[in-house]
């Protein structure tokens, strides 16, 4: 999977000069929490979130009138409280390096870069969109998570185990397990009965962690 695929595409984007009350509105208004910032050219400078908006305008308890705060908010600009430079990634990057780039660095979204030009934007929320996608949690099913020790073959056993019982695979992915020659397979499958399903994997000598209807 790459960013491209996930993306969303041509962002909202805000203006450089544009002032912090404008940034907020549009954010209120599209039901987002991070805005591009472009030139005047059209080329992207920095990136704005709305807890760097938030944090740059006066607090409720100030003790300044409604216009003086409207004049302040006027005053402040977007390329005054933006971050610059920006992290990006590009269309074709691997979608987990563009996850890991954002824990890394601690941020919720990257622009995304093609030839120079903004052609999309990849957060946070587009990253669960995959894992709800890829653990299958929208389909019906049953899940079990299964310890197996590293080793060849042992993914081959378990797919030909599910399809011996007539088990059709939603889903399936590996992870770390509690020691270094451990994994823990995640699978989700559909028709099949439980107890067809559990016998079968019993049979394989694997140790079950988890087994549940979804």
């Amino acid at each position: 999977m790459l960013v491209g695929e996930w993306m969303t595409r041509n962002p909202v984007t805000i203006n450089e000069d544009a002032s912090i009350d404008d940034g907020l509105q549009l954010m209120r208004e599209r039901r987002i929490r991070r805005l591009p910032v472009l030139d005047h050219a059209g080329r992207m400078v920095g990136i704005v979130s709305d807890k760097d908006l938030l944090h740059a305008a006066p607090s409720p308890a100030t003790s300044l009138s409604i216009y003086e705060l409207h004049y302040l908010l006027s005053k402040l600009t977007i390329k005054k409280v933006m971050s610059s430079p920006v992290i990006t990634v590009g269309p074709n990057t691997p979608l987990e390096e563009a996850a890991r780039i954002m824990a890394d660095n601690k941020i919720g979204g990257l622009p995304v870069i093609e030839d120079g030009r903004l052609v999309g934007i990849i957060t946070e929320t587009d990253i669960f969109k995959v894992l709800l996608d890829v653990l299958g949690a929208r389909v019906p099913g049953i899940r079990v998570t299964l310890a197996v020790h590293e080793g060849k073959g042992v993914l081959a056993g378990l797919t030909q185990a599910l399809s011996g019982v007539g088990a059709n695979i939603v889903s399936l992915v590996t992870s770390r397990g509690e020691r270094e020659d451990e994994r823990l397979i995640t699978v989700k499958v559909n028709d099949v009965q439980p107890e067809v399903l559990r016998h079968a994997l019993e049979k394989l000598n694997l140790r079950i962690i988890d087994f549940r209807a979804t």
